[in-house]
């Protein structure tokens, strides 16, 4: 006996067992008590348990002591002088720490309204006096339960936070290259418009994201012709835009020696096959080369800038559009089938003749299956419509103007798919000047 206090003997003690220090999650415990004796007791009793202990007399310098070391546990009395351990324990909470610290309350008090209070200001177990050593190693093996699953929370929230900054870093340069992607892809029609004298061709590209997988282009075929397509590939991410790219090559405006729209003569001249034989190219080329699980859909029109005549190839693409100068809208083609699915595919040829002042509109699904804000389809119909709201514009202005009227179709959503069309303004025997 001690001043009236009882300390545990060895013998009570001896049956404790906890893990290696160095494994343990509770190192360091704060006794807090203005009693000398009472300190005695506890920090011998976690003393033989193996544990770190630091000791103050008063809760001012035992909050000095946790701002300045790595405290795990805190055993404090309720009732001190000046500061007791309720107050203790609420600005023990507001210590910025890096883990969290568990808190013993020391106390005499059986009432539940006292207990309640305890746990509403932030302890998390309650030890009655005197201490029995024995229940203090059960109260510290539950802390230290509760504690190891909040280090290992926290790591795995740290290691969490930390691949989610990995992945972070990782989206910003993608995000850095598709940007540059989107530019890239833009150039590839570089000119939005062309003017082939008797007609011009006014061109939009608009992905729905970064990179789309449509691609639009006009290139002259000699002898008074011109050729103009729009594609769409499968897809809307980077395979599909690597595609067009591809795509955009063998359609390329340079050389006729590079471009599958042309095959040599007899006299080794280069000269334009017709649209479906183009069109069976590719399918082979796709099937045979590419070997890609995407395929594209197509519409391939040569127009005859002295006559107005069209030969045209479709393949899955959307209904190409006629609208004469009084606004009228007429859609041809026969459908057809993709490139890049079928080995046997067969495509023909549609003929159809514009008169001076008509546009031959190819477009995308996206502008057709556009939806509006009830959900309900564009469709042809109302395609056609606002093709005639916008008779009178210009060109550019025209196909500007198409973008704007389906935005506000489709109300507050994004479109969810790329936007692409090739509007041929037929201007008649007679060029512009």
């Amino acid at each position: 006996m001690s001043n009236g206090v009882a300390v545990p003997s060895a013998k009570q003690i001896t049956n404790v067992t906890f893990e290696p220090y160095d494994e343990r999650v509770i190192r360091r415990v704060l006794v807090v008590d203005d009693s000398r004796a009472q300190r005695r007791v506890l920090v011998a009793t976690l003393s033989r348990l193996g544990f770190d202990v630091v000791e103050a007399g008063s809760g001012s310098l035992a909050l000095q002591i946790a701002r300045s070391s790595d405290i795990d546990l805190v055993i404090s009395d309720w009732m001190m002088p000046e500061m007791d351990g309720l107050e203790l324990c609420r600005q023990f909470r507001d210590i910025p720490r890096d883990h969290y610290g568990y808190f013993i309350l020391l106390t005499s008090k059986s009432e539940k309204g006292a207990v309640a209070q305890g746990l509403d200001i932030g302890a998390d177990d309650f030890l009655n006096k005197p201490v029995n050593p024995e229940e203090l190693r059960a109260r510290i093996s539950a802390g230290e339960r509760i504690l190891r699953m909040e280090r290992e929370l926290f790591e795995k929230n740290r290691l969490v936070i930390e691949t989610l900054d990995k992945i972070s870093g990782l989206y910003d340069a993608l995000d850095r290259d598709l940007i540059e992607a989107r530019k890239m892809q833009q150039a590839l029609v570089r000119d939005r418009l062309l003017d082939f004298g008797r007609a011009e061709v006014a061109l939009l590209l608009k992905p729905c994201g970064h990179v789309g997988g449509d691609l639009v282009g006009a290139f002259d075929l000699g002898d008074g012709r011109i050729a103009v397509y729009g594609i769409d590939v499968s897809g809307h991410g980077v395979a599909s835009a690597l595609l067009t790219a591809r795509l955009a090559g063998y359609l390329s405006g340079g050389a006729p020696a590079q471009n599958i729209a042309f095959v040599p003569d007899a006299d080794g001249a280069y000269v334009p096959q017709p649209p479906a034989q183009v069109a069976l190219a590719l399918n082979r080329l796709m099937l045979s080369e590419v070997k890609s699980d995407l395929y594209f859909t197509l519409t391939l029109a040569y127009v005859d800038l002295r006559t107005g005549e069209v030969v045209m190839t479709q393949c899955g693409h959307p209904h190409p559009a006629v609208m004469n100068a009084r606004g009228d809208v007429g859609f041809h083609g026969a459908g057809g089938l993709p490139i890049g699915l079928i080995v046997d595919a067969s495509y023909d040829n549609t003929h159809l003749m514009l008169q001076p002042g008509d546009r031959l509109l190819l477009y995308s699904d996206g502008f057709t299956e556009c939806l509006g804000s009830l959900g309900e389809e564009l469709e042809e119909v109302g395609l056609a419509r606002i093709l005639r709201k916008n008779v009178e514009l210009e060109s550019s202005e025209f196909v500007e103007a198409l973008v704007w009227d389906l935005d506000d179709f489709k109300g507050d959503t994004d479109f969810s798919d790329d936007l692409s069309c090739a509007v041929v303004t037929y201007r008649g025997s007679t060029p512009a000047k």
